[in-house]
């Protein structure tokens, strides 16, 4: 686990930017199932999620279509919601940081880390919102 003052900067990013944040596995389920779109980040301390992740889910907002819920849960810290989180994004696998998006519950797209570390948030952010104007 991190401690909460190494992350509170990383948690107050998405969290200024509109994203609830989830702590438990109940809390996560019940945004995903709800109806409409949800977008979910797993947040990270990682540089990639600083430099990559957490830039381009907020650049992507910037769209006309942008889902209905956005959320994000805390590797390393939020382990139950994070759990939770990553069953509902099967079959793909744990990674932090990334990014599902959800309609009606039911997942219709992912990022994973490895579509994040090397790629500017710029490209990533378009990647987000070709699936909002698709799915939202």
């Amino acid at each position: 686990m991190y401690p909460a003052e190494l992350v509170k900067p990383m948690r107050d990013d998405l969290a200024s930017a509109g994203f609830e944040e989830l702590y438990t596995a109940e809390a996560v389920e019940n945004a995903i199932k709800q109806q409409g779109t949800t977008l979910v980040v797993v947040n990270s301390v990682c540089g990639c999620a600083a430099a990559n992740a957490r830039p381009a889910a907020k650049m992507s907002l910037q769209n006309d279509k942008t889902p209905d819920y956005t959320v994000t849960v805390f590797a390393g810290v939020d382990t139950e919601a994070v759990n939770a989180a990553r069953n509902l994004m099967v079959p793909f696998p744990p990674s932090s940081p990334s990014m599902a998006l959800f309609k009606d519950g039911e997942l219709v797209h992912m990022i994973e880390r490895h579509h994040i570390e090397g790629r500017p948030a710029e490209m990533i952010a378009e990647n987000l919102v070709q699936a909002y104007n698709e799915f939202c």
